[in-house]
C-alpha cells in the first residue's frame, strides 16, 4: 500500500456514522470505569476527562475510529482488589514509560515473538476469570437487582445486539442512581487524586504490568494494526501504536486519569456502528467531557452494586470466550485456571515457559 493511499482514508468527518460509532468505543469503557469507580479510589470526573481527551487528541492525529480504553487486565485486578489505586497508577506509569521505549525503537515485533498468542488468549481469559468472580459476589448481595441486569443483557443478545448488552445494563445503572439521587448540578472535576507511589512498589504492582503488557502487544497494537488495514485499508504500524499509547499513559495517569490502551475490540466496534473516520472520536470525547460535568460522589454512590455484579459478568463473559480463538487451547485455558489459583504475574510467566517450550518440540 502507498502512503498517499493510507492517508487518503484518514479524515475526520461528522454524520450518523460518527455519532452511532461513538457507542461502538463505549461499550468497552463504560463498564469498567464505572465500577472502577465504585470499588476503587479511581475518580470517575477524571477517568472521564482523561478519555475525553485522548479520544480527541488520537482522532485527530489519526484520522481514524482509533479506540481509547481501559488496560483490561489492570483494570480486572484493581476491580477484585488485587491492586489499590496508587499501585494501578504506577503499574500505569512503568507501562507508559515502556510502551514508549517499545515503541520509539521500533522492537515490538521481537518482544511479540517471545509471547505468543496462545499466552496472550490465556491472559484474557484469566482477566474474564477475575471480573466473573468480583461480578458474582456482587451479584449475590440482591440477586432480584442481578437478574434484572441479566434479563436486560439476554434481551439484547436475542434482538441481535449482544455487542451493546454491557453498555445497556451500564445505562440502566446509571438511570437508576439518577432516580435516588436526582439530577446533580455540573461541576468542575478539580485537583487530581494524588496518590502515594512509594508503597505502592510492590509484587502486585509487578505482577500487573507483566500481564497486561501480554494483553496490549497482541490486542491494542498487533491485532488493532491489522484491524485498521482489514477494515479500512489504513496503514497504521504497532510501533506506532505503542508511542500513542506510551504518550497516553504518562499524560494521563499523573492528572487521575486511568491506564488505557487501544484496542482491536473497540475499533470493531466503532466500525460496526458505522464510524469511519476519527470523527467518531471527536463526538465520543465531547460525550465523556460532559459527562465528567455530572459525575458526582452522590451519583456514583446511588448506582446498584447488584447490578454492577452482572454488568461485569456480561464484560466477563466477552473477554474469556477468547480463548476459543486460541491456537493451544489447553494452555490458554491452564493460565487462566493458573491465574486463579495463584495470580496473574505468575501465570503469564509460567505460560510463556511452556509455550517457548511446546514451540521447540513441534
Amino acid at each position: 500500500m502507498t502512503a498517499s493511499a493510507s492517508e487518503g482514508r484518514r479524515s475526520v468527518a461528522f454524520g450518523p456514522g460518527a455519532v452511532t460509532g461513538a457507542i461502538g468505543d463505549s461499550i468497552t469503557v463504560i463498564p469498567l470505569v464505572v465500577a472502577l469507580a465504585l470499588l476503587t479510589d479511581v475518580s470517575l470526573p477524571h477517568a472521564l476527562v482523561a478519555f475525553g481527551v485522548f479520544q480527541v487528541v488520537w482522532g485527530l492525529r489519526y484520522g481514524l475510529p482509533v479506540s481509547v480504553e481501559p488496560m483490561k487486565a489492570l483494570a480486572a485486578l484493581a476491580i477484585a482488589g488485587a491492586l489499590t489505586y496508587a499501585e494501578l497508577a504506577l503499574a500505569g506509569l512503568i507501562l507508559g514509560i515502556l510502551l514508549l521505549a517499545i515503541g520509539l525503537t521500533g522492537t515490538l515485533a521481537s518482544v511479540e515473538r517471545w509471547i505468543g498468542e496462545p499466552v496472550i488468549r490465556g491472559v484474557q481469559f484469566a482477566v474474564g476469570l477475575v471480573l466473573l468472580e468480583t461480578g458474582i459476589g456482587l451479584a449475590v448481595d440482591d440477586p432480584a437487582v442481578a437478574l434484572v441486569g441479566v434479563a436486560i443483557a439476554a434481551a439484547l443478545a436475542l434482538a441481535g445486539h449482544g455487542k451493546a448488552s454491557a453498555l445497556a445494563v451500564a445505562l440502566v445503572g446509571v438511570a437508576t442512581a439518577l432516580v435516588v439521587a436526582g439530577v446533580p448540578t455540573p461541576r468542575l472535576p478539580g485537583a487530581p487524586p494524588t496518590p502515594a507511589f512509594g508503597p505502592a512498589v510492590t509484587r502486585a504492582t509487578l505482577d500487573g504490568v507483566v500481564a497486561q503488557l501480554a494483553m496490549t502487544i497482541g490486542n491494542a497494537a498487533l491485532a488493532t494494526s491489522l484491524l485498521f488495514a482489514d477494515l479500512l485499508d489504513a496503514e497504521v504500524t504497532p510501533d506506532e501504536l505503542s508511542t500513542s499509547m506510551g504518550i497516553t499513559n504518562l499524560i494521563a495517569v499523573p492528572l487521575g486519569g486511568i491506564p488505557m490502551c487501544h484496542g482491536c475490540d473497540g475499533v470493531a466496534g466503532k466500525h460496526a456502528f458505522g464510524a469511519r473516520t476519527g470523527g467518531a472520536n471527536l463526538v465520543l470525547g465531547a460525550g465523556y467531557l460532559v459527562a465528567a460535568l455530572f459525575a458526582t460522589p452522590a451519583l456514583i454512590a446511588a448506582f446498584p452494586l447488584a447490578m454492577l455484579g452482572a454488568l461485569l459478568a456480561i464484560v466477563a463473559v466477552s473477554l474469556a470466550r477468547n480463548v476459543t480463538d486460541s491456537g493451544n487451547r489447553a494452555l490458554s485455558v491452564g493460565i487462566g485456571l493458573l491465574a486463579i489459583a495463584t495470580n496473574l504475574g505468575v501465570a503469564f510467566v509460567a505460560g510463556i515457559v511452556v509455550h517457548l517450550a511446546w514451540e521447540q518440540m513441534t
